[in-house]
């Protein structure tokens, strides 16, 4: 049993709000992480990805098999990172705090922390049409590109490796950009299946117009009467991360998450001690987190000009 009891030693027996308020404010704001990234544990200071590409398609047999196997994909990397922030409080006004000022300073700590963590997942996003450097791709391109390669030699990349537009929100550029995503290839060159493009994720700038393209049942921007194809076709989900007001992204939510992944090594944590000498305590919250991607062939990244 420790002897003298201190404060350093059992800093909640004195001040127990600061984990409660700290907890129920971490709990307060939507939290976007889980709707857009895979949620993992990880167990190494650089968590690293590979995969393998595809095996080219099936030849006539006429006496002998013709042998083939994939060949090695991109490797993709993350390395954690540590986030802190304190704040100091007097002794003497913890004694006399009669305006709740002592509960402020907890609020606005965990409040910093939540905040901070949705600016580093709308990175994503936000660094989409550039090369990211919160993690490390071997294909060295943005994660929305007109250019994307392929490492399997002899694979034309002329079609089926564009994910970027720069149209304007609009039917039309909806209809073109799920066109533009069910015709992605794959690594070997071949159509994928199984795409199904289901979420449109933008600014709020964009929210009206979304509901107006998503809601019209005929008629949406003409006079016809026709029917509107893209009625109830995808889900809008507005982000206040997302600084462009033009900017927007069609995804495929399930290929998302198993391509977007989000790193929690130590969730937000909180504590207080006080110093000795000056009787003043300081608060601290901390955290170690980071984030990567495999593939890109769930998003199609619309940088509005």
């Amino acid at each position: 049993m420790a002897n003298p009891l201190t404060i350093a030693g059992f800093p909640d027996v004195l001040d127990p709000r600061f984990r409660e308020i700290t907890d129920g404010e971490m709990a307060l704001e939507d939290d976007k992480i889980p709707t857009f990234y895979s949620v993992q544990t990880p167990t190494q200071y650089t968590e690293r990805g590979s995969a393998l590409t595809p095996m080219g398609l099936f030849s006539e047999f006429t006496g002998t098999v013709a042998y083939d196997g994939p060949d090695q994909g991109y490797d993709w990397n993350t390395t954690a990172k540590e986030y802190a922030k304190g704040t100091q409080v007097e002794r003497l006004l913890v004694e006399y705090d009669q305006f709740g000022v002592i509960d402020t300073r907890f609020r606005l700590l965990a409040r910093s922390a939540r905040q901070s963590r949705q600016v580093l997942a709308a990175e994503s996003f936000l660094n989409a049409f550039i090369v990211d450097g919160g993690y490390t791709h071997t294909e060295n391109l943005a994660l929305c590109s007109d250019s994307h390669t392929s490492p399997r030699s002899g694979v034309s990349t002329t079609t089926g490796f564009d994910n970027l537009t720069t149209a304007a929100l609009s039917p039309t550029s909806l209809k073109a950009a799920y066109i533009l995503g069910r015709k992605f290839r794959d690594n070997a060159g071949q159509p994928i299946d199984n795409m199904v493009f289901d979420m449109l994720l933008g600014p709020v700038d964009l929210k009206d117009r979304a509901m107006e393209i998503f809601e019209t049942g005929t008629g949406l921007d003409s006079a016809e009467g026709t029917s509107n194809v893209l009625k109830s076709r995808y889900k809008y989900v507005d982000w206040i991360r997302l600084t462009d007001t033009n900017d927007w992204y069609l995804i495929d939510s399930s290929a998302m998450k198993e391509n977007l992944f989000w790193f929690d090594k130590v969730k937000p944590e909180f504590a207080r001690v006080e110093d000795f000498d000056t009787i003043v305590a300081k608060y601290r919250g901390y955290y170690v987190c980071h984030r990567g991607r495999a593939d890109w062939r769930w998003l199609i990244g619309a940088q509005v000009t």
